[in-house]
């Protein structure tokens, strides 16, 4: 391993802190077609011991698919217990069997989330239930419903909800059709709340590539990893001391997320510090990924790692 310090405030040795553990592997939740458990929970401790392992944070489980996720890791007997997010697919009732069958495996996986789609309207008695099912030890993730169009007020009062109530919110960053990607407004205005707040989130399927671009098949347009992580380098910088979400943070925000230069936006994030980015690391704990193994080679190209 390169003993060369490595950008974004590495330790000498390793990955650096601004990436480790940066990728949810989410092939289980991804749109399409119904992947093999066996195939995936494969490919996914294989990546964990591979070149890129390092970068990995918890395979995404749906509840749904809980008891199958189990009883594949019952057959293999990972090494160490897996990091696991589960996806609550079937309501809020069912999280508390959920969390009792993991914690009754400990010796396989282990949860340090739990994420679930909020209601249109979400409000505080909806935001009571989800703390008296998800206990203090595991964070709940909650993913405000965004209309299809750009710069709804009230998708932004909602993350405002989730964040006040000490929740981590969730932003959708893409699916299998146009309305799912979220635009620049509506990223820039979620990232300027998180930033003004202090709080984390989490960011979901739909990074496929370091910068933006439009999809040459589809014609959607996607947002970049590295812009997200510049956005909320600039953020913070740019955020007021009183919590305020100021025009002008939103623009810092908006300019970073317009980007497309990926070897650019590179550099900007390879000169932070140790301090800016264990501060980045705060607020964007991680990112879902369909392809974990892909994004560890252009982060590598792009030389983060």
């Amino acid at each position: 391993m390169s003993t060369v310090p490595q950008a974004g405030g590495a330790p000498v040795d390793g990955v650096p802190t601004l990436l480790a553990g940066i990728l949810d592997d989410a092939a289980l939740v991804s749109p399409g077609p119904r992947r093999e458990m066996a195939d995936v929970v494969a490919a996914h401790l294989d990546a964990r011991v591979g070149e890129h392992g390092d970068l990995l944070g918890a395979l995404v489980v749906p509840v749904s698919r809980l008891q199958e996720f189990v009883a594949e890791l019952v057959k293999r007997r990972p090494s160490a217990p897996l990091p696991v997010a589960l996806s609550v697919d079937t309501g809020l009732g069912g999280v508390p069997k959920a969390l009792s069958l993991t914690s009754s495996r400990a010796a396989l996986l282990t949860t340090g989330t739990v994420e679930m789609p909020a209601p249109h309207d979400v409000d505080s008695v909806w935001l009571e239930r989800v703390t008296e099912f998800v206990p203090d030890e595991v964070v709940a993730v909650v993913e405000p419903r965004r209309p299809d169009v750009d710069g709804s007020q009230d998708w932004i009062d909602g993350v405002q909800r989730v964040v006040g109530h000490g929740c981590r919110p969730k932003l959708r960053c893409g699916g299998d059709r146009a309305g799912a990607f979220p635009g620049v407004t509506d990223v820039s205005r979620f990232l300027a709340v998180v930033a003004a707040s202090g709080r984390s989130f989490t960011a979901s399927i739909g990074l496929q590539s370091a910068a933006r671009h439009v999809d040459p098949e589809t014609g959607f347009d996607h947002h970049g990893w590295l812009n997200l992580m510049v956005a909320v380098t600039r953020a913070l910088r740019a955020a007021p001391s009183d919590g305020d979400v100021s025009d002008e943070l939103v623009e810092e925000v908006r300019h970073a997320l317009e980007a497309t230069d990926a070897d650019a936006l590179a550099r900007e994030m390879g000169a932070v510090d140790e301090a800016t980015a264990t501060r980045v690391r705060a607020h964007l704990s991680s990112f879902g990924s369909t392809a974990p193994a892909d994004q560890g080679a252009e982060m590598a190209r792009l030389g983060l790692v």
